[in-house]
């Protein structure tokens, strides 16, 4: 067994630093446990977490519950925290500080979902949650009060967790928690009838079902809060209360949902994504693939396809690096599949079918430099069959802003299939140097778009709008900001996953064509999601992030501590 943070002793599930391991996968879930390392410090700070279930940020708004839109005042709040993977998957991620495209888990049972590309004797990685580095590092008591069976047993280390059957139970327990452990440092509470109202009517503020929810769950919070005020000890302690939703909606289908970060010396701030804020590739390690497209990024030998993306090199005269593709490495001029790459201060795709019979490298130069601007790249395959399904004729075209700047006949590569992902990063090629490159809506068609059709939509603002809407089978915006996760927005396709070393990136007001401009209002872009839970409790607690957590989550109160540092 391998540990990336300190020794360890298997105790019990659940409150471990990242474990990874070896042998045949078993999807254990939460991890096991750490020794228990040396508290840093005591502190006054402590957290107060509630979670109200499938509450949508855009329906929160509009009720406008008393009490969450009073603590608004001292908040730092957004009304569209990213959605999740599932009411398990928010979870997960609300408690570990990791998005799914790391922990994998979205089924009820809190088990990783194994990937059919897994190696099932390969390596996993499992993350500890919150209340083991909060335990760990302080010296208090943690509780987590759910009517979820799965869920309480899935966050099993935590001091206190009464067994409760409905909302008002765990409003109760609360209460009772609240009131009677002084030891208190952390604390998690589960609302789940907002949730199970939707699904009666609609998850709408127009269904009284689930109108009346949000009330009667806004009642309860005004109830902790009075509670928590009531503490013996509350003049003496320094509280952050978190009010969240695993994610908006069903688990079946999440949308965005709210986060609302509470304390009396907070000053009112809406947090917003402003900007653009892209990944930048710079290492040879950052990429983002689709762990498993089921052969529908494949190209084949007979299948037509168009492919654009809008790029932006950080800089020129770079030797040889690839950047996009689906392909295998470039070895002098054995490949298969398809590549692009950034050759001097060219656009370059080069295709092969080795693997499958035919020809190796063919390298097609685009004539137009990219420089270090925006530039809208285009690539089509077009191929002619005869009545047998055969190929007679098949060709690659390169587009630089629409314009037509290569054509090559492809036919002897045969067949470009290959097993390897659809990624952006890094590709070893005949370097192996990265090149540092933002990407920004990435499109993939299931057919040969014509020249016209090409030029007429370069800076398409709305993909819906696209003649070939119909034909689209991939579109990443790649603008989320934050966590490890392209979200796909087509009509069909997978979501890209982002792993290794990236930067999310915030370039202000210098968009790219196909991305709708808006106003830059605040030099901070802060995206919200359910993973920013735990690094602001470790934050707020005093308790250093590290990188072997493995957080994609961010502390973002720290970008306002003049607020509420004291002397």
């Amino acid at each position: 067994m391998k540990l990336n943070y300190k020794t360890f002793t298997a105790l019990s599930a659940g409150l471990l630093s990242i474990l990874i391991y070896s042998g045949c996968k078993k999807y254990d879930n939460p991890p096991p446990v750490f020794e228990e390392l040396k508290n840093l410090a005591s502190a006054p700070r402590k957290v107060l977490i509630i979670s109200i279930d499938g509450l949508t940020g855009t329906e929160l708004q509009a009720v406008a519950p008393p009490v969450i839109t009073g603590l608004q005042k001292n908040s730092k709040y957004t009304y569209n925290t990213l959605k999740t993977a599932s009411d398990a998957g928010g979870w997960v991620s609300m408690v570990t500080g990791t998005g799914f495209s790391k922990h994998q888990i979205s089924n009820d049972n809190f088990e990783r979902t194994q990937n059919p590309n897994d190696d099932v004797h390969g390596n996993i990685t499992s993350y500890r949650n919150v209340l083991d580095y909060v335990t760990q590092y302080k010296a208090v008591t943690t509780a987590m009060v759910t009517t979820w069976p799965n869920l309480r047993n899935y966050v099993r280390n935590a001091d206190f967790s009464p067994v409760v059957t409905t909302d008002v139970a765990v409003k109760d327990s609360t209460i009772n928690l609240l009131a009677n452990k002084a030891g208190l440092g952390t604390i998690f509470v589960n609302f789940r009838d907002v949730q199970a109202a939707g699904g009666n009517g609609g998850y709408v503020a127009t269904n009284s079902n689930y109108k009346n929810a949000i009330l009667k769950a806004d009642e309860y919070v005004g109830e902790i809060m009075t509670a928590l005020k009531a503490r013996k000890n509350y003049a003496n302690e320094d509280w952050l209360v978190i009010i969240t939703a695993n994610h908006g909606g069903s688990s079946a289908n999440p949308t965005n949902g709210f986060t609302l970060a509470y304390n009396p010396a907070f000053k009112e701030f809406e947090l917003k994504k402003s900007g653009f804020n892209p990944v930048l590739f710079s290492t040879a390690t950052s990429r983002a693939v689709v762990p498993n497209d089921n052969g529908l990024y494949d190209v084949g030998d007979t299948k037509n396809i168009t492919v654009q993306m809008e790029t932006k090199f950080n800089s020129t005269n770079i030797n040889y690096p690839t950047f996009f593709g689906k392909s295998t490495d470039l070895n002098g001029s054995v490949i298969t599949g398809w590549q692009w790459g950034h050759y001097g201060d060219q656009w370059s795709v080069t295709v092969g079918g080795i693997a499958n019979g035919g020809s190796g490298k063919l390298q097609v130069n685009a004539t137009t430099a990219p420089g270090t601007n925006w530039h809208t790249l285009t690539m089509s395959i077009t191929t002619t069959v005869n009545g047998s399904g055969v190929a007679t004729a098949r060709s690659l075209k390169l587009y630089m802003d629409g314009n037509l700047e290569a054509t090559s006949d492809i036919l002897g590569r045969k067949s470009l299939s290959t097993t390897e992902l659809l990624r952006l990063g890094h590709r070893k090629g005949d370097t192996d140097t990265p090149t540092p490159f933002y990407g920004a809506n990435l499109q993939f068609f299931n057919v040969a778009l014509s020249d016209a059709t090409i030029k007429a939509n370069i800076g398409l603002k709305d993909i819906t709008k696209h003649p070939n809407y119909s034909n689209l089978i991939g579109f990443w915006p790649m603008d989320e900001g934050t966590e490890g996760t392209f979200f796909n927005k087509a009509p069909v396709g997978y979501n890209m996953s982002l792993s290794g070393v990236y930067t999310w990136a915030n370039l202000a007001a210098l968009y790219p064509p196909g991305t709708t401009v808006e106003p830059v209002t605040s030099t901070l872009s802060i995206p919200s999601t359910v993973s920013d839970i735990p690094a602001l409790t470790l934050y707020w607690m005093k308790i250093p992030i590290l990188a072997d957590f493995g957080f994609d989550g961010k502390p973002y109160l720290n970008k306002f501590e003049i607020e509420f540092l004291k002397n």
